[in-house]
């Protein structure tokens, strides 16, 4: 059985209704919204086969019907197809110069929260794929290296380590040489146990030097990615919502809004994202975060140039109003890289 147009219409009343006002739709209230094109008979009839089809649920006996996360799905990506429409600007203060970046970060998740009326979050810029640029091994003394790394965007990290091993000037300037000659322009992912293996017979005797290198560079660029600042706001919003208020979910998503390290997992999705903005819409089960198994979330990421990205979000009930919060993360994403383009000029 296929959608055909009459059963994408009545979907759409339904989800559009029950979104407004979070009750059961019944076939009366979906015959007023399509203006009686269909009797009452038919209509129950469509809805009989989109609950069949999993699009739709009933909740309770001789209740109404509410959407499915099938029926969001299919709500959502009717939405995603459709071309930008023309936005309307966030206002102006958003854009505005400020002495700093996570001053404007934080206002913006403000103006989301009480924007879209539910919660928000804005993840400070980092590299999406954090790329050697160059290393630089230098003497401590006899028994110890100095590794300056230094990442994409001239991000620099220094680590002093112990070595077990004399090793001359002649040497440790080829050790130098080897590292940048297979390193550079590489993400720690790239560099696999076949770069290792060839890197580690290039050193001959020094073999065991370029492994503690390396092992030093992949933790300073593991640190980098988790030292990341996300801002939320808006979490007493979910509150409004009936299907989210319970003592026990509300406490468990008010708990994950306030620590950073369990909203990495959404954040580092999105900034995964290759194509386009990096738009992501999870509908219930499909979020990777367990306490917003409950909730739709929406994640769009912002650019700066050269590959250094954020993330926007909005998290709220499986009932959001899509198509108004789509609208208003392309806006913020046309309005921060337009904001960013102009500070570089």
């Amino acid at each position: 059985m296929e959608l055909d147009e009459r059963k994408v219409t009545i979907l759409k009343a339904i989800i559009k209704n029950y979104m407004d006002t979070g009750e059961p739709v019944g076939s009366r209230t979906i015959s007023k919204y399509v203006e009686s094109r269909w009797s009452s008979a038919t209509i129950r009839n469509e809805m009989s086969d989109l609950e069949e089809m999993g699009y739709i649920i009933q909740p309770h006996t001789s209740a109404g019907r509410i959407p499915s996360d099938k029926g969001y799905r299919f709500y959502v990506d009717q939405i995603m197809q459709e071309k930008d429409s023309e936005v309307a600007e966030i206002q102006e203060l958003m854009i505005q110069r400020v002495d700093r970046l996570e001053s404007v970060l934080k206002k913006l998740a403000k103006l989301l929260a009480r924007d879209t009326n539910y919660a928000a979050l804005i993840s400070g810029p980092r590299y999406h794929e954090n790329k050697l640029k160059f290393i630089q091994l230098s003497r401590v003394d006899a028994a110890k290296l100095l590794i300056v790394t230094v990442l994409e965007g001239n991000l620099i990290k220094n680590t002093i380590v112990d070595v077990h091993e004399e090793i001359s000037d002649e040497e440790l300037l080829n050790l130098n040489i080897l590292l940048n000659s297979n390193l550079n322009g590489l993400t720690i992912e790239e560099i696999n146990l076949a770069v290792i293996a060839r890197m580690k017979e290039q050193a001959g005797s020094h073999g065991n030097v370029v492994d503690l290198v390396l092992n030093q560079v992949a933790e300073v660029i593991r640190a980098d990615s988790e030292d990341l600042q996300i801002y939320t706001s808006g979490a007493t919003n979910i509150f409004k919502y009936p299907e989210l208020s319970d003592n026990q979910k509300a406490s468990e998503l008010l708990s994950t809004l306030e620590h950073t390290e369990e909203l990495q997992e959404l954040v580092n999705g999105s900034l995964g994202e290759e194509k386009g903005t990096g738009i992501q819409v999870y509908i219930g089960e499909e979020s990777p975060v367990q306490a917003m198994r409950d909730c739709s979330v929406i994640t769009a990421n912002y650019e700066m140039g050269e590959g250094i990205r954020g993330t926007i979000g909005i998290i709220g009930p499986k009932r959001m109003d899509y198509e108004k919060v789509l609208k208003t993360l392309r806006t913020v994403m046309t309005q921060l890289d337009a904001a960013f383009k102009k500070e570089e000029r």
